[in-house]
């Protein structure tokens, strides 16, 4: 178990957020020994901000596809250019791969891989993952049994999404983000032992997965330093 003086990497996204997927490299690479992760996902097309699928919608994510494409390798399979982005009318909604997310980390701390799969059935694949069947299929290509992935989803819906939403931006707001994604290191200050956070500029290493985790080694080897 960690101790509950360990730093911490918040990491506060969306699954619908294309940048979010531009640093999905990053968030895998930052699993470092002594540090633990803790993610936020805000609902960006959540509630009144959902979205459906139409030509104006398509003519504004493309570019920005077309560039995280470029800056940072991320695949865009056909299927999602040429699927997906043509299904006029599909519905874009953040919290039903958020509540598949708290149901996969509720089964088996999951949630983090529950995004992983979502974002390549999403951008990759073209599958629409706000909806109920799609993500159950996702769980079971983690391993997830169908029956109690779709119980616990259920629930997330109805109990703990809305919530957790609100929590991730809250989360947002006092870390100084100014959207997703926004990661942010909250670590035990040696000279006061006042936990403080330190938002972390990501941009840098986009498409340098390799540079990012060595950087996060470093600013947590100087936080362990003797001051």
């Amino acid at each position: 178990m960690p101790s509950a003086a360990a730093p911490v990497l918040h990491y506060i996204f969306d699954p619908l957020c294309g940048w979010c997927y531009a640093a999905a490299p990053l968030l895998a690479a930052s699993s470092l020994p002594g540090l633990q992760l803790q993610w936020h996902a805000g609902g960006m097309l959540s509630g009144q901000a959902r979205r459906t699928i139409t030509p104006d919608w398509r003519a504004k994510v493309m570019p920005h596809d077309e560039r995280i494409a470029a800056l940072t390798g991320q695949p865009f399979g056909d299927a999602y250019y040429n699927g997906l982005l043509h299904q006029i009318g599909a519905t874009l909604d953040s919290t039903p791969p958020i509540a598949a997310m708290l149901a996969a980390e509720t089964m088996a701390g999951r949630g983090l891989d529950m995004l992983a799969r979502a974002q390549t059935a999403h951008y990759v694949e073209g599958q629409q993952i706000s909806t109920l069947g799609v993500l159950q299929s996702l769980a079971q290509d983690l391993g997830l049994d169908a029956h109690e992935f779709a119980a616990q989803y259920q629930s997330a819906l109805a109990d703990t999404a809305a919530d957790h939403i609100q929590e991730s931006r809250e989360w947002l707001q006092a870390s100084g983000g100014q959207g997703f994604p926004t990661f942010l290191l909250e670590y035990t200050e040696a000279a006061s032992g006042r936990r403080v956070g330190q938002r972390l500029d990501m941009s840098p290493w986009l498409g340098n997965a390799a540079g990012w985790q060595a950087h996060l080694q470093q600013l947590l080897d100087a936080e362990a330093a003797p001051a």
